[in-house]
């Protein structure tokens, strides 16, 4: 086995079993430089999220893998000394043990495809700088929201929605059949599709980030209903919220509607990138059909997650779907009737 081939393969498989799903499925020629900006952009944010480790040494850590993810000459090593041995979970402690070679891997790229991996990785990294400087604490006791709904559509780009952008670029210079698509245009859908599934992980996410000392609700919006932060975890007071959530779903709702105008638009023969897209978008309505399901998403003490079963008959109906616009627009109409149904209006 490749050097390449084992970090796409069992190291992948054990940090995001969702997103293995997804590389799989794409033409092999794109499987490496997106599943090596994966791995890159899991490493940093295992870099972000060691509380063990002071923030400012994880913002320099942060801004050192930056660098290298750049093409600067930088030791990485340095990064995964301090970081890896805090580590609980084995695979993130081995992909901080292995980040210089993944970058490696990715200077070996064609030279578009090293720009790319390494354009996308700038931006998202630039995003968990933001959100490290943004939320200076640690706990509920010191938790700090967001301002504006602005800054929450800014954390989105910065983090997910660059990526609808990365995918399209490189799907565009692999793929002959897509030589039609206006670049412009599905890059903007790409950016939208990227957003609806990091409001997805916003939403379901909101009580744990808050007892992290984060809150993406922004306090503007929560000022409008009478509520700071860290009333989001009071049960007398979390209900008030209600509104706004509604209000958040339907914007990633519709944010979702570019995304399936985006997968709908990929050529029929295209199958194994339609079926990379349709997967994440039908595990994502799902889980917000589930998190709209409950009286208060703010009382849940884990965060709404899909059953694995589910999954599997996701998988297994978009295969058989993915051939027709129709059959697979049909899947995702089932789950925005429900979304849509239980919102009503979404007015706040």
């Amino acid at each position: 086995m490749t050097a390449a081939a084992d970090l796409l393969g069992d190291l992948l498989r054990s940090t995001s079993r969702s997103f293995y799903l997804s590389l799989t499925i794409l033409p092999r020629p794109l499987r490496e430089p997106i599943g090596l900006a994966y791995l890159l952009a899991r490493a940093a944010d295992t870099v972000a999220d060691t509380r063990l480790i002071a923030r400012a040494e994880r913002l320099t850590h942060l801004e050192r893998l930056r660098a290298a993810y750049r093409g600067e000459g930088q030791d990485v090593g340095a990064v995964a000394r301090a970081c890896s041995p805090q580590q609980a979970n084995h695979a993130e402690r081995q992909l901080l043990e292995r980040v210089d070679e993944a970058i490696g891997r990715v200077r070996a790229l064609p030279s578009p495809d090293r720009a790319a991996v390494q354009a996308v990785l700038t931006t998202i990294t630039a995003g968990m700088i933001f959100d490290l400087e943004r939320f200076p604490g640690e706990d509920a006791a010191t938790v700090t929201a967001l301002e504006t709904l602005d800054d929450l559509d800014r954390y989105t780009y910065l983090v997910a929605g660059c990526v609808g952008e990365f995918w399209t670029s490189l799907h565009v210079a692999h793929r002959r059949r897509l030589a039609h698509w206006n670049v412009t245009e599905m890059s903007g859908r790409g950016v939208r599709f990227g957003k609806a599934l990091q409001m997805t992980n916003v939403l379901r996410d909101i009580p744990g980030d808050i007892r992290h000392g984060r809150c993406y609700l922004p306090a503007r919006e929560l000022d409008t209903v009478g509520l700071v932060a860290a009333d989001l975890l009071e049960p007398s007071k979390s209900p008030r919220a209600r509104p706004l959530l509604d209000h958040l779903v339907a914007t990633t709702l519709a944010h979702y509607d570019a995304a399936w105008q985006y997968t709908l638009a990929i050529p029929r023969r295209e199958w194994r990138m339609r079926l990379a897209c349709a997967w994440p978008l039908l595990i994502g309505l799902a889980t917000l059909a589930a998190l709209t399901a409950v009286a208060d998403p703010l009382a849940q003490a884990t965060p709404i997650k899909v059953s694995r079963r589910a999954v599997r008959t996701i998988l297994v109906r978009s295969a058989g779907a993915v051939w027709s616009n129709r059959a697979l627009a049909a899947q995702a109409a089932r789950w925005r009737r429900r979304l849509v149904g239980r919102i009503g209006h979404a007015s706040f």
